[in-house]
């Protein structure tokens, strides 16, 4: 039976996306050709703006509805700490428990040499020129990047960068161990390695 064009077409747009195979891609098909056609113009429409709602932020380079963003142009934010995380969506997890006051730099990535991706690809750049250009206003960077292999060598570029400037900015990575609800006993060795490394006072 031979697959009608629509729905094919479809199908393949819903493969080139993360995470979403053959098969995921043929339910999520199948499953909008049953929604009310209302629904799909909207869902269409947005898809539509996604792109043209949305910058880039010239400070901060996250995606926001304005420029600069709704986190640089608070005047209640603390404009000495910058938070660097590898993407937007790493801000969004961070802002949710709404205790941290700071401002943030999004790398738009990592450092991952297996995928061709050095230094120059993400906003390294653009941090050391924030920094340079804020000058003694900035007193702390907190690298967020994840804790990965990729993770942990973008954060000791970023640190070695601002020690060769011969900066004397606090430069602190957030801390890493033990989840809350874990066991100790499946932990791996360097989970529990970090955990002891950043263990702190009761």
């Amino acid at each position: 039976m031979k697959i009608p064009k629509a729905i094919q077409q479809l199908i393949e747009s819903f493969e080139r996306l993360p995470g979403i195979g053959p098969k995921t891609a043929q339910r999520l098909t199948f499953y909008l050709l049953h929604v009310p056609q209302g629904e799909l113009d909207r869902f269409a429409s947005s898809l539509q703006n996604l792109k043209k709602d949305t910058v880039l932020c010239s400070v901060c380079f996250t995606i926001a509805e304005t420029d600069p963003c709704d986190i640089c142009s608070d005047l209640h934010r603390d404009g000495s700490v910058i938070c660097v995380v590898e993407q937007p969506l790493d801000i969004f997890a961070l802002e949710k428990n709404g205790k941290y006051k700071g401002v943030y730099h999004v790398l738009h990535g990592k450092i991952d040499p297996l995928n061709n991706i050095g230094p120059d690809e993400i906003y390294i750049k653009q941090l050391l020129e924030r920094v340079k250009r804020e000058g003694e206003r900035v007193k702390e960077i907190i690298l967020s990047t994840n804790p990965t292999m990729e993770g942990e060598a973008t954060a000791m570029y970023i640190a070695k960068q601002f020690k060769v400037q011969g900066s004397k900015l606090k430069v602190t990575r957030i801390g890493r161990g033990l989840p809350v609800g874990a066991d100790i006993e499946y932990a791996d060795d360097v989970t529990l390695q970090r955990a002891m490394e950043g263990r702190s006072e009761y």
